[in-house]
Formats: structure tokens, sequence, C-alpha cells
């Protein structure tokens, strides 16, 4: 849990659940996973069992106490629809999201199908926005569980991009974030593959940011897409089927 994030698209990070298991290629190097697995068997730790998923109620009220508005990432060290958290637990979390009402809320999940249903139960106000992670073309599949939920913002994180998307459904989408991998053993990206989202973005109106290129020194790979930076956010104006402005950054 982080009042500041080093994540380009984010303010802080909030971390209700920890842990969590692999689902898809999207998981191979999980950056979570890597950086809890240093402190297993570290006593008092907030890691101290790795990456093993567990419940942290004690976390629940944080952005409560946080009174400057911020986006705050949910669970970036989890998955708040791991089919090992209870749904009402879940919904906890979501009522705390609910009081906080003057931080936007980025949730984020590679479990799309619990989350359309689960969402399906639940409040979703404007400032909770709704997402899917997306690797590649056949997990593109995760959009159609999105496009089920009734938020405000829908967006995807394609990050790591592994393969081309030719044929991304935008339709209910309003932020598409696309990055590559980074890190020991990073997969390559194809400029190409990225250039694809960008005009499948374009042509849809759907706001588009690039968050990195990669690499085992993604620093020196830098953010930059034919010569700009695409730093391209949704900005709620209005309730529940907003209008939509651009930040650029």
């Amino acid at each position: 849990m982080s009042d500041g994030s080093a994540i380009e698209w984010t303010d802080a990070t909030w971390n209700p659940v920890r842990g969590c298991t692999k689902v898809s290629p999207g998981c191979k190097h999980c950056y979570a996973e890597t950086f809890s697995e240093r402190f297993r068997g570290v006593p008092g730790h907030p890691f101290e069992n790795g990456f093993d998923l567990r419940l942290v109620p004690e976390a629940l009220e944080l952005p409560l106490k946080w009174r400057a508005a911020r986006r705050v990432f949910v669970n970036s060290m989890s998955d708040l629809f791991h089919e090992d958290v209870p749904v009402a637990y879940i919904k906890r979390v979501f009522g705390v999201m609910r009081r906080a009402s003057h931080h936007q809320f980025q949730v984020l999940t590679k479990r799309a199908e619990r989350m359309a249903k689960i969402a399906s139960q639940i409040e979703l106000t404007p400032n909770i926005w709704m997402g899917v992670s997306v690797e590649n073309q056949k997990y593109a599949k995760r959009v159609a569980s999105l496009q089920k939920v009734d938020a405000s913002v829908r967006f995807l994180s394609i990050e790591p991009l592994l393969g081309p998307i030719p044929d991304l459904d935008l339709t209910g989408i309003h932020w598409v974030i696309v990055g590559g991998e980074s890190g020991h053993g990073a997969r390559p990206m194809d400029p190409e593959w990225v250039r694809s989202i960008r005009d499948q973005c374009q042509t849809a109106n759907v706001r588009f940011f690039f968050k990195q290129w990669g690499g085992v020194r993604k620093k020196t790979t830098g953010r930059q897409l034919d010569g700009r930076t695409w730093d391209e956010m949704p900005v709620l104006l209005q309730p529940r089927h907003a209008v939509f402005a651009i930040v650029s950054g």
C-alpha cells in the first residue's frame, strides 16, 4: 500500500488483498510475485508469507485517511476477483470505494468472468473504474466480460503486450493502456503491435496511454511512440456515462 506510485497512470496503490496465482501467459514474470517472494520468511514484513494469497482487512479503510483526491490502483499486488477472495469481502472493498468518493479507484483483473458476475451485484459509483488485463489476441475475450459491467470508465491494461491484437473490440471501452514487459527475462514487444492498438483506439475515439517499451533496462527504452509521449487519460466530468476530456502529460 502506497500513497504515491511509480506507475505512470496512477497516483497511489491500495492492497486490501495480497498475493495471487498465475492464470495466463501475462503472469509469467509477475513483478508483484518477484517483489513479494524476496521477503518470504521475514518476520513482521507485509510479505512474510511471500506471494501466498491473504486478505488484509486492516488495510480496508486506508483510502478514507487520504484527504486529497487521488487515482488509486486497487490491488497492485493481487487480484481482487481471485477465486479465493470471498464475495462478502469484495463487497466490503467496494463499500470503501463508494465512501471514499473523492478518489477515483482503478480496479484491474484478469478474472474477467468473475468480475462481471460479482459487479452485477454491486453499486458501481462514478468514481470506480473497472478494467481487465489483456496480453494477446487469445485473451482479448476478457473484454466481452468487461463490456457487461455498468461502470463509468471501462479500461484495458494491455501489459505486457505479448503478441499482435489486430481485432480489439473497443465498444464501450473508454481507455487503453499499453506497455512492454520489463525486468529479467522480459519478452520482446514489436512496435507494430503497439501502433495497431493505438490506431484502433483513434478510430474508436478511445483514449490511449503508452506506458513503456519495457526490456531488461526499461529506463533506457523510454516511453515515446512515433516521436511523442501518449498520456491520454479519461477524466470524468459528469456522473454515469459521462463525457470525457484528454489530459496529456
